[in-house]
């Protein structure tokens, strides 16, 4: 049984049970405390949490997740991967406990002719809450399991609960018995593999609070409108179906093992460690594909890093197999192969995806190269120094600065016949991993409670007239001061305000919120934020200025409108930009952000390299061509499909539901999926001003422009201080390019100039202070301060000239120098001094604490500095203090 056709097995069933049949959501999700839909119930928190009413009773779905927090038992189980598929049926306050159980098992146990999965129900065992008399009495009256093949657990396993005050409720699990091959006897509380979770039931049935960790809470009472969550894992039901012993080798995986196996010349099943590398390649390189093909690029944090470090895990394993160069190419293409039927936009979108997999393997490849030497330099100097064990501190920097992977330090070490202090680097891991842990927790606690809004969106969503009005009259439905509902707000107090009816533009799809005002009887509010924090409601974050306001009142949202010209104006340009950069880079020039406000814009897309004056010139032209051709701009509300037939480019970010918006701009030409506020004709826009061009990442760039009024008064500008220039210098404006060059080469010429006299002078004080050395010791010792210097190498060259005149006796130089506001020391030793103890390293190093910095280098010559010039002679004699005692 294919892993697609379990999938609509699946949800067939639940069609004819009366669930609505919602598509996947994106694996990046909206919800501010998680980076990925982790869990089929997220998109979903909304409705069970009753803070966005459901809009059906019955839903089922196969979900996308990433879950990374496991990721080093990937290739090591039968079950574990970074990306799974989740199937799911929910009911919102619909049916409970016996509608779940009787659904489930019915679906498990019919016959595959007749629809079902076909498993014979004496392989399957049960969990229940060790509490839940009634989910246990249920299976017992549903099915036909023995009472032996129901389990009582604790919390632990078969509670649910987010860990944040809200919604909980037991869960049931049901297990499948691979047979005694895969383990001891006893169901699943053993806890062994050979019981398989493969669904899950979560009863959602209490409110609790007073959380202070996922299972220690107290539970305030049952919820008004019970909700079932159960989750069933798409690929441990496939490895399960398809006979094989894990998700790695089942039809949707098994073909990137396959070619990985090919690429390396090794044998899958011959090999242990091997085993476990070509399923890490399989379960990363899937991953790493869906993950690009919903928008997420490599990069060095958030989002970004955890595809980064699925991709260079997958490129580590491969040269663990022994293959140096690169292989994405192929192995992605296996992947976009075994997923396109599932999942057509892998395909589609193929070009763009493949892109940044092979920069980002090629940049990592790189990186490998770099960090081989580094690791070079460590393993020579440990045995120069007589040493057998790498220090930790080398090999965190290698594996945190450079990305160099523990297991190729180790592996690299052990064939110089080294060891690595291990225990010294797993400190410094755990160090750096409970920090990051203490941020996320952080970003957690501060996340606002969004139950606050439940009351308030139960009254139905914000309607949003901004799209024709300025002026909207409305009801004041809510009023929140530090999160807390209130009834009234007083003069100089901030607070959050909720309407029926808002002109207020929320900031979202790249456009930031409005400004204005809201007025009402007897009080003026000063709008200084707009948002949605649950969908469907606009909250108004405002300040009291005059009198008090109070829920109920009567309301009137005032946008500024100049201001929310401009914002159209740069919403509107943006579109243009987005536009005119896909036909000048073409398609795969897709957008990855973007920001708009009142006279500026900027645009990120996906792109590999810097963009020539001339690209950057054409696109600047193409846009300002629209704007000339007086495009007309429409809007449409249509059908999500219809849109996308229609070739509706749908936007990074942004969640569209069944029902979208369309902006057209000069038809086709620029058709995109946007919720935000435009001009009416493209002529409105004004003007384009492209100013800037850089890198947001290995294979993102950025565009950012100024518009309308702000892009004249740029140019307005620039046009002034060119005929400054051309007043300054007495040239031509065409000529002044030249005329700047010419300058510029002299100037550099001069510099060149004045550097060599500079030296040359600095080199004639060589006799002088060979006069003045002194004894110290049994070494002649010169230690002088030159005042100011051009460069620390002109004062390195001099003490080399003064050491090699010192003759063979033992000799230490050390010269002082202020360069360029800084003070430098260098100290330089002839083999005599060396000889009798004297080194440079060790001498520069001191020279340099005095002067409030560091230094150091090889035991010939070395150098020090510091930030105070001004101590340099006692920095001089702390050397000779060294050398005497």
């Amino acid at each position: 049984m294919k892993t697609a056709e379990i999938a609509q097995r699946y949800l067939d069933f639940f069609e004819k049970r009366g669930h609505v049949i919602v598509p996947s959501a994106s694996l990046v999700t909206d919800d501010p405390a998680l980076l990925f839909t982790v869990a089929g119930m997220v998109p979903f928190i909304p409705y069970l949490s009753g803070d966005v009413p459901a809009p059906y009773a019955r839903a089922a779905d196969v979900q996308k997740c990433i879950r990374t927090n496991d990721i080093e038992e990937v290739g090591h189980t039968p079950r574990h991967g970074t990306f799974f598929q989740m199937l799911g049926n929910w009911s919102f306050g619909d049916y409970f406990k016996e509608g779940a159980i009787g659904f489930a098992w019915e679906l498990l146990t019919t016959p595959y002719e007749d629809g079902g999965l076909g498993f014979d129900p004496k392989d399957l065992w049960v969990t229940v809450y060790e509490e839940d008399d009634e989910a246990h009495d249920l299976w017992l009256k549903l099915t036909t399991l023995p009472e032996d093949r129901i389990q009582r657990l604790g919390k632990d396993t078969n509670y649910w609960s987010t860990g944040l005050p809200g919604p909980a409720g037991p869960c049931s699990e049901i297990f499948f018995d691979r047979g005694p091959a895969y383990g001891i006897d006893g169901g699943p509380a053993t806890d062994d593999d050979r019981y398989v979770e493969i669904w899950n039931l979560v009863f959602m049935q209490y409110e609790i609070t007073n959380v202070t960790s996922k299972y220690d809470f107290d539970i305030v009472g049952e919820l008004p409108h019970k909700n079932i969550d159960t989750g069933m894992g798409l690929e441990r039901i496939a490895f399960i179906k398809q006979g094989v012993d894990n998700m790695y080798e089942t039809d949707q995986v098994r073909p990137v093992l396959d070619k990985a196996v090919e690429l390396s010349g090794r044998t899958y099943g011959a090999d242990h460690e091997d085993d476990i590398r070509f399923r890490v390649i399989a379960d990363h390189v899937r991953s790493s594909l869906m993950l690009l093909a919903d928008g997420v690029t490599p990069a060095n944090d958030g989002r970004g890093y955890i595809l980064r470090r699925l991709m260079r895990r997958a490129i580590r394993s491969m040269r663990l197999l022994g293959v140096d160069g690169p292989t994405f190419g192929q192995l992605f293409a296996a992947s976009r192969d075994a997923m396109k039927s599932a999942y057509p936009v892998v395909e589609a979108d193929y070009p763009r995806i493949e892109q940044y997999a092979l920069a980002e393997e090629a940049t990592f490849l790189r990186t490998l190269a770099a960090g081989s030497a580094l690791l070079d330099d460590s393993l020579a100097s440990t045995k120069d120094a007589g040493g057998t064990t790498l220090p930790g501190n080398e090999v965190f920097l290698l594996h945190d600065t450079y990305g160099f992977p523990i297991e190729l330090t180790l592996e690299i070490a052990e064939e110089a016949g080294l060891t690595v202090d291990r225990a010294a680097f797993d400190t410094l891991m755990l160090e750096q991993r409970t920090r990051a842990k203490a941020d996320a927790r952080s970003r957690k606690r501060q996340l606002a409670d969004t139950s606050v809004y439940r009351d308030l969106r139960a009254k139905g969503e914000t309607v949003f007239t901004g799209y024709t009005d300025l002026e909207t009259e409305s009801t004041i439905l809510g009023i929140l001061v530090d999160g807390v509902p209130v009834d009234r707000a007083t003069a100089g107090q901030i607070a959050e305000v909720i309407l029926a009816e808002t002109a207020l533009y929320a900031e979202s799809g790249g456009q930031v919120a409005d400004k204005g005002v809201i007025v009402g009887p007897g009080y003026e509010l000063d709008v200084l934020d707009v948002q949605k924090p649950v969908a469907g409601l606009i909250s108004h974050t405002v300040e009291v200025t005059t009198g008090e306001v109070s829920v109920d009142a009567p309301a009137t949202t005032v946008v500024d409108a100049v201001n929310r010209r401009a914002a159209q104006q740069a919403h509107s340009a943006t579109h243009l930009i987005h536009a005119a950069l896909r036909d000048t880079l073409g398609s795969s020039a897709t957008q990855a952000g973007s920001l708009n406000r009142a006279g500026y814009m900027r645009f990120d897309f996906s792109w590999g390299q810097a963009l020539s004056e001339a690209t950057k010139s054409e696109i600047e032209e193409i846009s300002n061509n629209a704007i000339r051709d007086n495009l007309e701009v429409t809007t449409r509300v249509l059908a999500l499909d219809e849109a996308k037939a229609l070739g509706a480019q749908a936007l990074f970010g942004e969640k569209y539901g069944e029902v979208v918006r369309m902006v057209d701009i000069g038809g086709p030409w620029s058709r995109e999926l946007c919720g935000g506020t435009h001009v009416g004709r493209s002529a409105e826009i004004g003007l384009i001003n492209l100013v800037g061009e850089s890198s947001v990442g290995a294979s993102n760039r950025r565009v950012e422009a100024l518009v309308g009024l702000d892009a004249f008064r740029s140019l307005a500008a620039e046009r002034a201080i060119v005929s400054q220039l051309t007043s300054t210098l007495k040239t031509p404006r065409d000529q002044l390019p030249a005329r700047i060059a010419e300058l510029t080469a002299n100037l550099k010429a001069a510099e060149k100039k004045i550097a060599a006299f500079e030296s040359k002078a600095l080199g004639d004080r060589a006799p002088a202070l060979l006069a003045a050395a002194t004894t110290v010791g049994r070494q002649r010792v010169v230690a002088e301060s030159l005042g100011s210097a051009a460069s620390a190498d002109d004062v390195r060259t001099l003490a080399l000239q003064v050491r090699d005149r010192l003759g063979g006796d033992a000799g230490v130089v050390a010269l002082g120098a202020d360069v360029g506001g800084r003070a430098v020391v260098i100290v330089a030793t002839n083999e005599a001094a060396r000889s009798a103890g004297a080194k440079a390293g060790a001498l520069a190093k001191i020279a340099a604490g005095v002067l409030g910095g560091g230094g150091g280098g090889r035991d010939d010559v070395a150098q020090g500095g510091g930030t105070d010039a001004s101590a340099l002679p006692s920095a001089l004699a702390a050397v000779k203090d060294a050398l005497s005692a």
